[in-house]
């Protein structure tokens, strides 16, 4: 029985649930741990992101007898450059449809008490089960009111904390494109035989399936930014850059990405033209149509091709484990996972078949 996979498999779970309750009961031991990992967490994970969009150029630099060094500079030189042109161009009009916004923001407020106050009067009209969320809604609002001051003050002290974080950034980046390639021998050579070349093609695998996702899903974003700039340029959307930029932002995250980037332009829209709320639901609409028809198929292909349902699961249960971050990185690490699974099976089937034909 020791040799069936279900239960190889059961002994498996119950070993790591078993670690997982003995590091919680003594996690005052790995607080310091748990501290620099926190710390290096997100320098590493945007030097990650980088390293995968500034490898394919390193590459391509190194296969014209540039140096390994000489290319990792040039890479630099030109993401600054990259940083430097963001911030001449797209910065100045940022700056003032934010300042715009902001002092917008009372009237902005103004419309919105004015439809909450509508809300309110035909409240007796609705449904009591949609009374009840609706007065859910307006406690929760005066709760965040209240804890603004609080909210503010995170803020910054966080900006700070970003601040110092990103200056270990380059660091993480050099070092991952100047080493990179020695991750997996460094791996492998634990392992011997066939087992070496198991390890060995899995972590090409998951080098793969990152590679694919984060490139892809960077340029994806990327064009669907452009695209709902473009719409709300043509319709005379106010904060259009603005609006197009957080679009951009949030369509990193799968599925949900697109709805979070609707909700401010719409009340922007309705604000400013009540019509215009169509207008930008409309664009919105076929700017999703394109990128899940027409250019996700071409950028990703079927390499991550993961069910919608599957994606609406992982998302809901890693945002309630793991809140924000859990749902950016949701879908890529269970891309990882299924590629290990993948492969695991397959090195099964192969040692069947060797079996097999032995016999």
């Amino acid at each position: 029985m020791t040799k069936k996979v279900w239960f190889q498999i059961g002994v498996a779970v119950l070993l790591t649930l078993v670690i997982i309750r003995m590091i919680i009961e003594v996690q005052g031991i790995f607080n310091p741990i748990f501290v620099v990992l926190s710390t290096i967490f997100i320098p590493a994970l945007l030097g990650g992101v980088l390293f995968y969009l500034m490898r394919p150029l390193v590459n391509f630099l190194e296969k014209r007898k540039v140096p390994r060094w000489g290319s990792i500079s040039i890479m630099l030189v030109l993401l600054l450059g990259a940083i430097f042109g963001f911030s001449a161009v797209v910065v100045p009009p940022l700056t003032t449809q934010v300042n715009q916004l902001v002092d917008g923001a009372p009237a902005i407020v103004s419309e919105v008490e004015k439809m909450t106050e509508y809300v309110l009067a035909q409240r007796d009209r609705l449904p009591e089960s949609m009374q009840d969320s609706i007065q859910d809604a307006i406690g929760r609002v005066n709760e965040f009111a209240v804890s603004g001051g609080t909210v503010l003050i995170s803020f910054f002290q966080g900006l700070f904390q970003g601040i110092f974080m990103l200056v270990l950034v380059p660091f993480f980046l050099i070092y991952m494109l100047k080493d990179h390639e020695k991750f997996a021998p460094f791996v492998a050579k634990f392992f011997k035989g066939d087992r070496k070349t198991w390890i060995r093609k899995t972590l090409a695998d998951i080098d793969e399936t990152l590679k694919t996702y984060i490139q892809g899903q960077l340029l994806v974003s990327f064009l669907v930014g452009v695209m709902l700039f473009i719409g709300y340029l043509i319709i005379g959307l106010e904060y259009s850059l603005l609006l197009a930029l957080f679009g951009m932002l949030t369509n990193v995250i799968p599925f949900l990405g697109p709805y979070l980037a609707v909700i401010p332009a719409m009340i922007i829209a309705f604000i400013q033209d009540p019509i215009m709320a169509v207008w930008v639901a409309i664009i919105m609409l076929v700017a999703q149509q394109i990128e899940s028809n027409l250019i996700t198929p071409n950028v990703m292909g079927k390499s991550l091709d993961i069910h919608p349902l599957t994606v609406i699961t992982i998302i809901l249960s890693a945002g309630s484990l793991a809140g924000l971050w859990g749902i950016i990185l949701a879908i890529p690490t269970y891309a990882v996972i299924k590629a290990i699974l993948s492969n695991i099976y397959a090195h099964r089937e192969e040692i069947k078949d060797t079996a097999n034909k032995n016999v």
